[in-house]
């Protein structure tokens, strides 16, 4: 119906204008930012130190557990607890957080039953009741920071109107192949998008890992919401609802473990898009008509979700110009073959180009990789997430119209990395055994 009535080339190329336009408007407010907190650096108020409890959910993370509660116990920060929550593991998971409970004075471990309410959002509901925080900070199982994590983070959370601040996510393992150094380079341009949505005051989103939050933001929103699977998402959007501001500090990092095999990343991105899409729909009506969220923030949402509209778009325009071409063949019509292709080409050159610069924008900024190792990075990041996310969308959107919704929470394996190390140490050992023996 939509492409009886409109030229999709000219309403492709529209929409396109319109998020280069705040694109470029989000990057000129970055710079002023910039440039203003270097005549006027950011005034920090020692005497805000809010106790901190750091949530670490874990659910069969017995490989990385010990290894990211050592590490945020080296955090220089002078009040704070660490609560590690097994989640039903089948695992030696809540074996090994008991252990470290009992060694470390400010380390709490929490054990859920087997039959509790599956799912990240109802873990962090139950391990609130027994957190002491004024703010609370949650890391995945697998994560690392800088000693310095807290004190750069938490100054930005002061402000009577800020809920929750958001660090930057790094892979740690990006060297390791070709996925983790696109997801790294896929980070590194969520924390440019992050950054330009900071500057403008726009929806700036939670992602999960290394975010803190005002308990008082938590509280005024009723807690996470037990029924979503990307509880980092749905906060975010709950929060701007409530009128909450949500800050990101790049300066603070948090590493995590990125996917090595390919279709544990296709679970994880699925989640994240079907957990994306689907909070604009349960809470866009909310957005609407909230008398707290800011004008700035709705204009940002929906220039955001124009993100989706458009590889949706391009992957429904392939699908419906096949169509049209092999019904032209079996019943042939003015409808050229130059005009099935052209639209496509169009819509494929603009959708790629567009990545392309955005990524390779982002990796000299933040990264600040040479330029001919950023351009090569940015071609093959580019070809990763159209492989990546645009097949998936028309998937996620073909799941949502047709089936009903589940909490298939698609996991994120970690310690891969780790256990493939153990496996080949100790299949050496093996091997070094077995020649002793021979000798």
């Amino acid at each position: 119906m939509f492409q009886n009535h409109v030229d999709t080339v000219v309403g492709f190329l529209l929409l396109c204008a319109c998020m280069v336009t705040y694109g470029l408007y989000s990057v000129a407010a970055t710079k002023y930012q910039k440039r203003k907190l270097k005549k006027h650096p950011m005034i920090v108020n020692e005497g805000f130190k809010p106790f901190v409890s750091i949530l670490i959910p874990a659910h069969n993370e017995e490989y990385v557990i010990t290894n990211t509660v050592e590490n945020v116990l080296a955090i220089d920060y002078p009040n704070f607890e660490i609560i590690v929550i097994d989640d039903r593991s089948s695992d030696n998971t809540a074996t090994v957080i008991k252990e470290l409970a009992g060694k470390y004075d400010n380390v709490a471990a929490l054990v859920r039953d087997k039959d509790a309410f599956p799912g990240k959002s109802a873990v962090l509901n139950d391990a609130l009741e027994v957190a002491k925080g004024e703010a609370i900070l949650v890391f995945d199982a697998d994560a690392t920071v800088e000693p310095d994590f807290l004190n750069r983070l938490v100054p930005h959370l002061e402000p009577a109107d800020v809920g929750a601040v958001q660090a930057r996510k790094i892979i740690r393992n990006k060297d390791y192949n070709f996925l983790t150094r696109c997801q790294n380079n896929e980070y590194t341009l969520d924390s440019h998008f992050q950054t330009g949505r900071d500057a403008v005051k726009g929806a700036v989103e939670l992602r999960g890992n290394g975010e803190l939050i005002k308990r008082a933001a938590i509280e005024d929103i009723g807690g996470w919401n037990n029924y979503t699977i990307t509880d980092d998402l749905d906060m975010s959007t709950r929060l701007h609802i409530k009128g909450w501001d949500i800050r990101f500090c790049p300066d603070a990092c948090v590493y995590e473990e990125g996917i090595i095999y390919l279709f544990p990343l296709f679970r994880q991105r699925r989640r994240w898009l079907e957990g994306t899409i689907r909070r604009y729909l349960e809470h866009f009506a909310d957005a609407i008509k909230s008398k707290k969220m800011s004008l700035r923030a709705r204009l940002d949402m929906a220039i955001y979700i124009t993100q989706f509209i458009m590889p949706l778009w391009f992957m429904m325009e392939v699908v419906f110009r096949v169509i049209r071409l092999i019904t032209d063949k079996i019943c042939p019509s003015a409808y050229s073959l130059h005009n099935v292709i052209w639209s496509s080409l169009v819509i494929a050159s603009v959708v790629g180009f567009g990545f392309f610069a955005a990524i390779r924008y982002a990796l000299r900024r933040y990264d600040a990789i040479p330029r001919l190792q950023a351009l090569k990075q940015a071609l093959e990041t580019t070809v990763y997430m159209l492989i990546i996310w645009f097949p998936m969308e028309l998937f996620i959107c073909g799941k949502i119209l047709f089936r009903e919704k589940d909490m298939n929470w698609g996991k994120t394996a970690h310690g891969l990395v780790l256990e493939e190390e153990l496996q080949q140490k100790n299949k050496l050992e093996t091997e070094t055994e077995k020649q002793l023996q021979k000798v």
